[in-house]
């Protein structure tokens, strides 16, 4: 794949594997460790910052406002002000709550939007409260009227096997804060907690609705190696930690097979790892010859990449890599199809032909 940099951080083009030129420039920066973003309009998008800022950035004039808030945020190692999410002119929000002494959980509060101070209520909130800065999962989409959370697992590993804990699990709620009456508790898992959709991950910063085939697709951080992208399944567990995915511990020991049978099968994993985070299916105009393609975003190796999973063999194709930082999260214009990123280094950038 040749690529060419044109201005270092600033503009890149290159040409991917159908020969088309794409374009990257960076239309914001000075962000303080943005984690999310969700348009509100054409021109205006949400933008979270870990220490607990809500920011709205108008791309055109390329300016930017201070939401106020009452979300009680503790930034603590991966945690923070993390996902938001625009949707019928409320707003919902993920974020690592301070519960006290240094304990947070993955909460989720929705609000009434408004540009100049959001009064948060909170519609989920992962029980117990653990003190770790680990794993917080904290991706929201919603799916018809049903909000769809990933919860880490806090690095406490086998939680994530314990139904009647929230961490470690997708979780699955109508987006007023009630519980579906037929979510895996009201049906064929008595002893799961009602919120729980399915067990057994680990880290999950990445989900997805797809436009094309309606199922919700999700990113999963494995330990050192393991990570995988693959689908939010009613009443299934994902393994971790009997399972490694194809992984270790980070001290090289071992953890478990990559999988085994009675246990969900991922549509892709990597190994060694990619820290893989955001993702979406893609479904526009700009590149419309990937529709129905996944872009995955990583953080390690600073990758995005686009996975055809629909046919029999699954082809991936690193799009770039090493060019805007570690890549925090990934939005499509709903209009035009331009893909825009968030990367760590407090940038935004536009991804177009």
């Amino acid at each position: 794949m040749r690529k060419i940099l044109l201005t270092l951080f600033t503009f890149f083009t290159f040409s991917d594997l159908y020969s088309s030129e794409i374009k990257i420039e960076k239309i914001f920066d000075g962000l303080n460790k943005p984690w999310s973003l969700s348009f509100i309009d054409e021109n205006n998008i949400l933008v979270t910052e870990k220490p607990g800022n809500l920011l709205i950035i108008n791309l055109k004039d390329k300016t930017k406002s201070v939401i106020k808030h009452n979300l009680s945020v503790l930034e603590d190692g991966q945690g923070g002000l993390l996902d938001i999410l625009f949707h019928n002119d409320y707003v919902f929000a993920s974020y690592s709550e301070n519960r006290g002494n240094w304990h947070s959980s993955t909460s989720v509060a929705k609000g009434v939007f408004d540009k100049k101070n959001i009064t948060f209520k909170n519609i989920f909130r992962a029980e117990p409260p653990i003190n770790s800065g680990y794993h917080f999962g904290s991706r929201l989409v919603i799916k018809k009227d049903k909000l769809y959370i990933t919860a880490g697992e806090r690095g406490e590993g086998m939680i994530a096997q314990d139904p009647q804990k929230h961490p470690g699990s997708i979780i699955r709620i109508n987006i007023d804060g009630s519980i579906p009456n037929d979510n895996p508790k009201f049906k064929d898992k008595k002893d799961w907690l009602p919120e729980i959709y399915q067990i057994g991950v680990r880290n999950p910063q990445g989900i997805a609705l797809s436009p094309f085939d309606d199922k919700i697709y999700l990113s999963n951080h494995g330990a050192k190696g393991g990570d995988w992208f693959g689908t939010a399944n009613y009443g299934e567990n994902y393994g971790w930690k009997i399972l490694g995915w194809g992984g270790t511990n980070y001290s090289g020991t071992k953890i478990g097979p990559k999988w085994k049978p009675g246990y969900t099968k991922a549509i892709k994993y990597w190994v060694p790892s990619i820290a893989v985070s955001a993702i979406v299916i893609y479904k526009g105009e700009e590149f419309k010859e990937w529709n129905g393609s996944a872009l995955i975003t990583a953080l390690k190796d600073q990758s995005l990449r686009k996975i055809n999973f629909n046919k029999a063999t699954i082809n991936e194709e690193i799009i770039f890599k090493g060019k805007i930082g570690r890549i925090r999260d990934i939005k499509i214009h709903k209009k035009n199809g331009e893909i825009y990123l968030i990367s760590d280094n407090g940038s935004i950038w536009r991804m177009f032909k």
